[in-house]
């Protein structure tokens, strides 16, 4: 049966989800939410995801939200990206730092940059959302180091958390280059066979909307 995937491209958050369907040889497809149109707030839409986000997984009579669930699941669907079995726990430990340091306020920054009206965008929380990104992108540099992966040496659900937002065009004060072991990180998962860029994969970007 074919997983469905309720997304849309702008979404790091989801462009989690549908890489890791991508990679992970399983069929999918993905189903477009026009998020900015507002569907995701509609009430047809609440029936299916109470959160009213996106991504949402649906396989069969079962849904599921949360891309770092929508992870794990397609690991235990595919037997991909967990990691070595000891390594179970330093995967999910790299997920959860993500969700809140990386993703989460990298998902904001970007959006208050690109998808707010210049008028209406907030410069002093920029500011100080860019400084705590700053901090995270440090992290993760120095984890780097010597590493080709964020755990262990093949790609797992940390990479492809991790990842989610780093390889998106519009600016939101990440520089590849101020980051060597970032970027040398990122050309390790853009070699992985099948890798695709988050507008290639999902429908929906802003030049629909231009």
């Amino acid at each position: 049966m074919t997983l469905k995937l309720h997304c849309f491209g702008e979404s790091g958050n989801a462009y989690k989800a549908a890489l890791a369907l991508e990679l992970s040889g399983l069929e999918w497809e993905p189903v477009y939410v026009d998020f900015f149109g507002g569907e995701a707030r509609s009430p047809e839409y609440r029936e299916k995801n109470v959160m009213g986000e996106a991504p949402l997984l649906v396989d069969g009579d079962f849904r599921l939200t949360q891309s770092g669930a929508i992870q794990q699941y397609i690991t235990d669907k595919s037997g991909k990206f967990g990691g070595a079995p000891e390594d179970k726990y330093e995967v999910l430990r790299w997920v959860l730092w993500d969700n809140h340091k990386m993703s989460s306020q990298a998902g904001v920054t970007r959006f208050l940059m690109n998808f707010l009206p210049e008028e209406k965008r907030p410069q002093e929380v920029i500011a100080f959302l860019q400084g705590r990104l700053k901090a995270a992108y440090a992290t993760l540099d120095t984890h780097l180091e010597g590493r080709n992966y964020i755990v262990g040496d093949s790609l797992t659900n940390a990479d492809i958390s991790n990842c989610g937002y780093l390889f998106y065009p519009e600016p939101f004060g990440f520089t590849r280059t101020d980051w060597p072991n970032i970027d040398r990180w990122l050309s390790n998962i853009q070699d992985t066979n099948g890798w695709k860029a988050p507008y290639d994969l999902m429908p929906g970007s802003p030049a629909d909307r231009a």
